[in-house]
């Protein structure tokens, strides 16, 4: 159950019961009258070092246009981050100020917000509360009639089962994780990107409670009902833990091996589902990102093709991949809130003709596998955790230099697809086209494929050849489209936004920005990541990057780790610039 402070009097229930509303105030009561203000302080996680609390203060005497609510904790607790207040602490005293857009408190008003803390001992609930220095009511209670217990959704009221929308981000803001936020709000310039949403990444089962004293997935869905107020919230989840997890990337292997369906059943998607279709939560719009880099896998690593590695092939003959990806579809797709969105890749990776067709074919096959169907499909993303450009707007693969097409350069090579926002437009067209519903979305991760910065090209190569044409213009400045880890020069693209083009539900930040893909060396670890020379910028490369220098950052972490060095660099070529 979580732990709560609320401060009023239970008889006179002024805070938010089942319906998730306060009653009105009663003109002449003196009872009422006498209660100022009061506050609704409850621990909604606690991990034994750390904790997550969400706040509600209501406002009976006049109308403000500012606010500041104070505290002083009995014990170590500490402040590390916090949203829709300005939380400051000195000592044990703690002040949460209004931001810019809710310093308005009517009479009779609430205002919402919840913060992270640490801390060591014992976690008592504040005794006392002060708004603008007056001191707010307090029944001196845990539990009863205004603490419903451990099924309390808390300030923002329950959630009501609703109607799937078209689009989840229209209309909606995004979750906000705090521990990125934390991590960028700490490096220098990095406040002009930490309020931005990412996405949140269940890449082990430890992550589903919360690894290494991390938020847990209960943690991140509580903090979002923290931030979604009255409107709408989409929260971000990235569903990464196959069987044989991401066989032609050394750097995001897995915990399980090729085998481990069962487990991947029953210890990983089985309890994400369980939270997830908690009543708790149904207000919340959830958009799940499933399996990263894995189906299509099937398609261009086995086979006997120059780029197959036995581990890919191990998985399309065992049909771990298909199986569990159907799985998780079925049992996510069965909750009313959420919205599966399928890996599809990238341009640089499908956008050949001998990848694009057979590439849907087997996404259609795992879409209906393990009892899942197409209506458990809200649609794709492409270019998760990638550097895809989203638009080339200095060359066209209709252009012809020098007697040749653009298809024809060493960086196009015969690819269709020049940038991300043609190719998922195009492959949504295709997916359609396979078998599924055609209402289905496409989602572009921006995180970082701005390419801006001083090499950022301001118009086409020369003409001297195809090659110059298309070297010389295109924003893209990886040494080869196949280059994936911790790229050099790379840049912040878009800012998350929704519906900006045609059949795209929204750009996102699902990867988060400054955390690294993989070790730039061998180090050892214990979450099942190995070492992958593509992170390391001295390796000469291998078929699936046309054997040419990795491009990789030096000095850099294990995959999901903080890489500064990175976070800095993406700031510096952000496109649009910061």
């Amino acid at each position: 159950m979580s732990r709560s402070r609320t401060a009023v009097l239970a008889a006179l229930a002024l805070v938010a019961g089942a319906s998730g509303t306060a009653l009105a105030v009663v003109p002449g009561d003196p009872g009422i009258a006498a209660i100022p203000c009061s506050v609704d302080y409850k621990v909604q996680n606690d991990w034994g070092s750390g904790f997550t609390a969400a706040v509600t203060v209501t406002n009976n005497s006049a109308a403000k246009s500012s606010w500041a609510v104070k505290w002083t904790y009995a014990g170590s607790q500490k402040v590390t981050n916090a949203w829709n207040a300005k939380v400051t602490q000195s000592g044990t005293a703690v002040t949460a100020a209004n931001e810019t857009y809710n310093g308005t408190l009517a009479t009779g008003g609430s205002v919402s917000f919840g913060f992270q803390g640490t801390y060591s001992g014992t976690n008592a609930v504040p005794a006392t509360f002060t708004l603008d220095g007056v001191t707010c009511n307090v029944d001196g209670g845990t539990g009863g009639p205004t603490d419903p217990g451990p099924t309390d959704p808390g300030p923002t009221g329950p959630g009501t089962p609703g109607t799937k929308v078209d689009n989840p981000y229209a209309g909606a803001k995004v979750y906000v994780n705090p521990e990125w936020s934390a991590h960028a709000a700490a490096e220098p310039g990095g406040s002009r990107v930490s309020n931005q949403p990412t996405g949140v990444w269940l890449d082990r089962i430890a992550a589903i409670n919360g690894a290494n004293g991390g938020m847990g997935l209960r943690a991140h869905l509580d903090a979002a009902l923290a931030q979604k107020g009255s409107g709408e919230e989409v929260v971000q989840l990235v569903v990464y833990d196959l069987p044989g997890r991401d066989c032609s990337a050394l750097a995001s292997n897995g915990e399980l091996g090729p085998t481990e369906i069962d487990k991947y059943k029953t210890q990983f998607i089985d309890p994400i589902a369980a939270i997830l279709a908690d009543s708790k939560y149904a207000g919340l719009r959830i958009v799940t990102a499933v399996e990263i880099d894995s189906l299509p896998n099937l398609v261009t690593n086995t086979g006997g093709k120059a780029t197959a590695t036995p581990a890919c092939d191990t998985m399309k003959a065992n049909g771990n991949y298909v199986k569990g990806v159907g799985y998780a579809l079925k049992k996510l797709g069965a909750i009313p809130n959420v919205y599966n969105y399928i890996d599809a890749g990238h341009h640089g990776w499908l956008g050949w003709d001998d990848n694009f067709v057979p590439s849907a074919q087997i996404m259609y096959q795992a879409a209906t596998a393990e009892g899942a169907t197409v209506d458990d499909v809200h649609g794709f993303i492409t270019n998760t955790a990638n550097y895809s450009a989203l638009k080339e707007d200095n060359f066209t693969i209709n252009d012809t230099v020098a007697g040749k097409s653009v298809r024809e350069s060493k960086w196009v090579d015969w690819n269709r697809y020049v940038d991300e926002l043609s190719y998922a437009q195009a492959f949504r067209n295709q997916l359609v086209t396979t078998g599924f519903r055609p209402g289905i979305g496409m989602l572009i991760d921006t995180s970082r494929n701005g390419w801006g910065g001083a090499a950022r090209p301001t118009g086409p190569g020369a003409t001297t050849s195809v090659d110059t044409y298309v070297n010389g213009g295109r924003y893209d400045r990886r040494i080869h489209v196949g280059n994936w880890c911790n790229q050099s020069g790379a840049g912040l693209g878009e800012r998350p936004k929704a519906a900006p083009a045609a059949g795209i539900d929204a750009y996102v930040w699902m990867k988060p920005p400054g955390e690294s893909d993989g070790a730039s060396s061998a180090i050892a670890n214990d979450e099942g990541k190995g070492f992958d020379r593509m992170c390391d910028p001295t390796y000469t490369g291998n078929p699936r990057n046309g054997n040419s220098m990795s491009g990789a950052l030096p000095n850099a972490p294990l995959s999901g780790h903080w890489f500064s060095a990175q976070f800095q660099q993406l700031m510096q070529n952000a496109y649009p610039p910061l």
